[in-house]
């Protein structure tokens, strides 16, 4: 099957791999209420999935009452999984609500700590934010383990253009300090659509919202710059996975699914909102974002599908990489239907190379459709 669908397969990866391989590899990152009974089983069955990135959830999806007994089912859950000889789990993160928990956690993990990549870090502020990085350090510390952090950014002081710069100013210095724990920065669009009481529909995405594609564009422009000193910034929750009653067209062209006979899945996808995903994926990475939050199991494959890099994009990459072009200059596309400039495309091209390496390359052939259709079920 790979053979088929690929001209550059995946590459292997673990937990210990290099923190840029890792924060590109993150794809579409799971969600999950760290409270669930058979977490360890759930997340072996994601594995089994696709699913390579995984958040088990102590803050917002669960009650807080919650919070005690979730903090103890997390710690017999890896346990449980530390127990399974041979188990290779995804990159497993904690989201937590205090500082304080960071350090308790791991101690009460004991060796199953050995499971665990890292916290998600909620509500980032530069205030707000240190205090959980400095418990990150220590824990690290104290558990010889490596540990990364992904902060949200979702707090109302980003938000809101009175204060918008001066918190990202602060966010750039809080993580800049703690550059080699950061792996990623996560986009809480839920949090910024409640500061206004709004909630985007199944077929519209979070880039027709326009307070909320402010917040990200300028989130991009601080901290996700090409130079050196950015970071790796993932796409928003997607909330969806059924469609209600629609206002407009799909957002699904018929004929890629036409020339592959695949009008069937096409209707699966629509039925279950997912040409809206698809629509906010591509979005996602036209606006420079990597990876996404998911809230339901059904999203990983299509998040996945769209970051194999086409057979076009790679090549166009390959030929602005050359060693000989090192020099700047202009050249046709191989596909002959546009123009690359090596010295404006570089950074582009290094980065779709990473992804290329990471998700793989379709060959000349293949398209998303494929891609999406062989990942489902027969």
């Amino acid at each position: 099957m790979r053979r088929r669908l690929f001209h550059q397969e995946p590459c292997a990866f673990t937990a210990d791999s290099p923190p840029r391989l890792l924060a590109a590899a993150l794809g579409a990152t799971l969600y999950s209420p760290a409270t669930r009974p058979r977490l360890a089983d759930d997340i072996v069955k994601q594995a089994a999935n696709g699913v390579v990135s995984m958040v088990l959830c102590l803050e917002d999806s669960i009650d807080d009452a919650d919070v005690a007994a979730g903090e103890e089912n997390l710690v017999r859950q890896f346990a449980d999984l530390a127990a399974r000889p041979g188990l290779e789990p995804p990159l497993l993160f904690v989201r937590v609500r205090a500082p304080g928990q960071i350090p308790d956690l791991v101690r009460r993990l004991g060796p199953a700590v050995r499971l665990l990549s890292g916290f998600v870090l909620p509500k980032f502020t530069e205030e707000r934010g240190i205090p959980f990085l400095e418990a990150l350090t220590a824990a690290e510390t104290a558990s010889g383990r490596r540990l990364f952090a992904m902060p949200v950014l979702e707090s109302p002081e980003l938000l809101y253009r009175e204060s918008r710069v001066d918190t990202l100013e602060g966010i750039s210095r809080a993580v800049g300090k703690y550059r080699d724990r950061v792996l990623a920065l996560r986009l809480g669009v839920t949090d910024f659509c409640s500061s206004y009481g709004l909630r985007r529909a199944p077929d519209m995405t979070a880039y027709d919202v326009q307070v909320v594609a402010s917040v990200i564009a300028d989130v991009v422009n601080m901290l996700g710059r090409a130079d050196g000193t950015g970071f790796t910034v993932t796409g928003p929750v997607w909330e969806y996975f059924r469609a209600s009653e629609r206002m407009f067209k799909p957002q699904l062209r018929q004929s890629p699914f036409l020339e592959v006979q695949a009008a069937e899945l096409r209707t699966r996808l629509i039925e279950h909102a997912m040409d809206g995903l698809l629509r906010e994926i591509s979005l996602d990475q036209a606006n420079g974002l990597l990876g996404k939050t998911c809230i339901h199991p059904s999203h990983v494959l299509p998040v996945h599908a769209l970051s194999v890099v086409s057979h076009e994009e790679y090549s166009d990459a390959a030929d602005i990489l050359r060693p000989e072009r090192g020099g700047g200059g202009v050249l046709r596309s191989a596909y002959t239907n546009k123009m690359n400039e090596v010295k404006p495309h570089r950074a582009w091209a290094e980065r779709t190379l990473l992804r290329a390496e990471l998700f793989g390359v379709a060959k000349e052939d293949v398209g998303f459709v494929e891609l999406l259709a062989a990942g489902i079920p027969g």
